[in-house]
């Protein structure tokens, strides 16, 4: 048992009314009771804070833990995502709703059926029981972990992974997850990486079509109505794209500095991209942080008053080494994720965050990206997911997004290639040798 660090001053104050009390209603007994309490007080006092301090010293073994995943290897990318909700704002955080007494009962029970049929080799009734046990109850670190196990059996090492990972983000110092995370990590960042690996090769397919290749043009043109549309559309705006196409066609272009002039990303330039998502619509919020705490559905992003320091660090975190040695793609969907995750505006996050994740991407000579309006549900469920600590299916979901925008680049391109590079004859011009090989 321990006190509260008010305890020592409590009981102190409480030491005059004892004396006035003992006396009246236990007679001589008061002074013994006395003398005994002081004894109490003496002893306990040494203990008062032990348990934050024990609080601490695990957080700390967890914390050290995370650090050391992977030994040589670089940490997960969650724990790059080191921006946090302030403590003093966790009262304020929408709770999700408990499972009942009864409900945790019957997850338990689905475990215990769960693994008697895993042990008789009925996988599928076991992997059933634990998909149960887990709607009973979504945080059941020991059904979270069994289930991953048997995934992971079977060969799916990315959402064991992920079952893994979830598990650590409800009891960090499980160690049955931990040494489980330990095995499929590598597996999965290697995983991770050929993915990588295959949109590299396609963007420098896109590299090699000559810059005034008409088509290229034509499609990259197109691509840019879709992407407004389908950005705006994923907000809720019910603009068809020809209507979208005209607003754009009938206004004059922003001016402003080009890609290579921007250089390290500042917080001046995030706000500048929001003021140019907001400004027609609301001149007064546009390019400025909100005054007032927000809560975006379970997740409650940082209050006001913290905003110039998160947004400082999110900026130093663009600018670092660790983050520029990053995969260009992960690079950008975790810049997006980041201040998404901030949620520095009254309206327009979502979209400001696309920007700078497309701003990330072209910096890096990848094409601007386009999540449609029909990925509106994956998006949004990639997004929650990263929320409760796992930020890699975020990853995966924007790299995902660029291999369709890559293929729809190079489709609409391949048709209008006249050359073969390495093909052995002789070329028209030396342009064509820069075209990319047609295939049927």
């Amino acid at each position: 048992i321990f006190l509260s660090p008010m305890a020592p001053g409590f009981i102190m104050a409480a030491m005059p009314v004892w004396r006035y009390t003992s006396g009246r209603v236990l007679g001589g007994w008061g002074p013994l009771l006395c003398v005994f309490l002081g004894s109490m007080v003496a002893l306990l006092i040494p203990l008062v804070g032990v348990e934050d301090e024990c609080c601490a010293a695990l957080k700390g073994i967890a914390q050290l833990r995370c650090l050391l995943w992977g030994s040589s290897r670089q940490p997960p990318a969650v724990q790059s995502t080191s921006l946090t909700v302030p403590f003093t704002a966790l009262d304020l955080l929408p709770q999700r709703s408990k499972p009942s007494k009864e409900m945790k009962l019957e997850a338990k029970v689905a475990l215990q059926q769960a693994l008697e049929m895993k042990k008789l080799g009925k996988r599928e009734k076991a992997h059933k029981l634990l998909m149960h046990a887990l709607s009973m109850n979504p945080e059941f670190v020991e059904a979270l972990t069994e289930l991953g196990t048997i995934l992971e059996e079977e060969k799916d090492v990315v959402q064991a992974d992920h079952l893994y990972t979830k598990a650590l983000a409800i009891s960090p110092c499980n160690e049955r997850a931990l040494v489980s995370r330990d095995r499929t990590l590598p597996l999965v960042e290697e995983i991770d990486q050929r993915y990588f690996s295959i949109i590299d090769s396609k963007v420098r397919r896109l590299m090699s079509i000559p810059k005034g290749n008409s088509a290229l043009r034509r499609v990259m043109e197109e691509t840019y109505y879709h992407h407004i549309y389908h950005t705006v559309a994923i907000e809720g705006s019910t603009l068809t794209l020809s209507e979208i196409r005209h607003i754009i066609e009938t206004r004059y272009a922003v001016p402003g500095k080009s890609l290579q002039e921007s250089g390290a990303i500042t917080v001046s330039d995030i706000l500048e991209i929001h003021r140019r998502v907001l400004g027609y619509v609301d001149p007064v919020e546009g390019g400025r942080l909100r005054t007032h705490q927000v809560f975006v559905g379970h997740h409650i992003p940082p209050h006001p008053q913290d905003l110039q320091r998160h947004m400082q660090e999110l900026v130093q975190w663009l600018n670092s080494e660790e983050a520029l040695q990053l995969h260009p793609v992960e690079y950008a969907a975790l810049a997006h994720y980041k201040l998404v995750y901030v949620h520095p505006f009254v309206d327009g996050n979502g979209r400001t965050s696309r920007l700078l994740m497309n701003l990330v991407l072209m910096q890096a000579r990848y094409p601007p990206i386009t999540i449609r309006k029909e990925q509106r549900a994956e998006y949004y469920a990639a997004l929650d997911t990263a929320n409760e600590g796992d930020v890699r299916p975020f990853i995966r979901f924007i790299a995902k997004c660029t291999e369709i925008t890559l293929d729809t680049l190079l489709i609409s391109t391949t048709e209008y290639a006249v050359g073969l590079p390495g093909a052995g004859q002789d070329q028209a011009c030396s342009d064509c040798k820069q075209t990319i090989p047609i295939h049927n």
